[in-house]
């Protein structure tokens, strides 16, 4: 079973990343575009790990309480197109509590440097230089963070949400 844990987005950033996707199609962008379903901020990247209710145990050793995040720009990773979210010391003393939490339960996940972004277009290819549009910064609270499994389907991947962990 492929894992990771998330953070997942509401309607305000959903409808600045499908505007932003809109703006690359009508620049002639192609790639693999993330269906609005599948937008999320990863927290923690697991894999393959047959333990799903170990990872809830874990998240659940982890309180929080709703915090702000602002999504305020658009970069790249080579072909790979997400949008920014401002700093944010709540949202990084989240993560390293889940990592820790992780760590102490023996799951392994992705140690890599968490830099905070929503992924909304893979592989994107494009005849002539792409323009970014400007993003106003849209906000949303977070109240809630999800294990999500990663299931191959015959048009992408299929993200679930299989449990969650509230805001105190």
């Amino acid at each position: 079973m492929r894992l990771f844990i998330a953070v997942k987005l509401k309607p305000e950033l959903h409808d600045l990343i499908r505007s932003v996707q809109s703006d690359f199609r009508r620049q002639g962008v192609r790639g693999n575009y993330s269906p609005a379903e599948n937008l999320h901020i990863t927290l923690a990247f697991i894999g393959e790990y047959g333990d799903p209710d170990t990872v809830a145990d874990a998240m659940e050793r982890v309180s929080f309480a709703p915090f702000t995040l602002t999504m305020d720009r658009i970069g790249c990773f080579g072909d790979l197109w997400w949008t920014g979210l401002s700093d944010s010391p709540e949202l990084q003393n989240l993560v390293r509590a889940l990592r820790r939490a992780l760590a102490d339960a023996g799951i392994p996940f992705d140690k890599k440097k968490f830099k905070a972004h929503i992924t909304f277009l893979r592989r994107a290819a494009a005849y002539g230089r792409i323009e970014p549009p400007a993003v106003q910064p849209v906000s949303m609270t977070v109240e809630k963070i999800s294990l999500m499994r990663s299931d191959r389907g015959k048009k992408g991947m299929i993200y679930t949400e299989i449990a969650s962990v509230s805001a105190i």
